[in-house]
């Protein structure tokens, strides 16, 4: 992949295992040559994925809203920083820049960049491969809600193919590299 968007929190969390584990996706996005694309800025886990993307030599893309642009949040040193007026553009933007998506720990926006790129995958608007870092299980419960959406039948069994998960970096990277999409329903299939 040449290049991956990142979402995860603005805020380093409780534990320094996600911060270490953010750090760590960026060190190892630098070393495969893959471009980070994220939300552009400085703080949280944000900044230390991207820090540690630049610092070990890779390219680091942010994409933020014009809101958001503070002189106090927004990186500096990134490679290339594009302003867009919406979070929508945001995200669309992030989503044009990339080959797969990975999810980190993060809070209501993490979460809805996350439904919202499951959502376009489940209506075949792409294929792209979306990971879930797993870092200290931070995800177990939203796993957990998600196979009980499936046994109420909101959500389809193979939609929990849209995505894979990991507590490893590397072991994340390689199951993404290896993402085939499920098959979509007939009726998506047909005109």
């Amino acid at each position: 992949m040449k290049s991956i968007t990142v979402f995860c929190g603005s805020s380093l969390g409780r534990i320094e295992e996600y911060k270490n584990d953010a750090s760590l996706l960026g060190r190892t996005l630098a070393k495969n040559n893959s471009t980070l694309v994220y939300g552009g800025a400085k703080i949280g886990l944000m900044g230390a994925v991207a820090n540690a993307c630049i610092e070990s030599g890779g390219k680091a893309i942010g994409v933020i809203p014009k809101f958001l642009q503070k002189k106090e949040v927004v990186h500096d040193g990134l490679h290339e920083l594009i302003v867009v007026n919406t979070m929508h553009e945001r995200k669309q933007k992030m989503f044009e820049l990339c080959d797969g998506f990975i999810a980190l720990a993060g809070g209501m926006g993490t979460f809805e960049e996350l439904f919202e790129i499951l959502t376009w995958a489940q209506l075949g608007r792409h294929k792209k491969p979306i990971g879930i870092l797993n870092t200290n299980n931070y995800y177990d419960e939203l796993l957990q809600f998600l196979n009980k959406a499936v046994q109420d039948k909101f959500v389809r069994e193979n939609n929990l193919e849209l995505f894979v998960v990991s507590n490893n970096v590397n072991d994340l990277l390689v199951k993404m590299e290896r993402y085939t999409p499920p098959p979509l329903p007939r009726w998506m299939n047909s005109n």
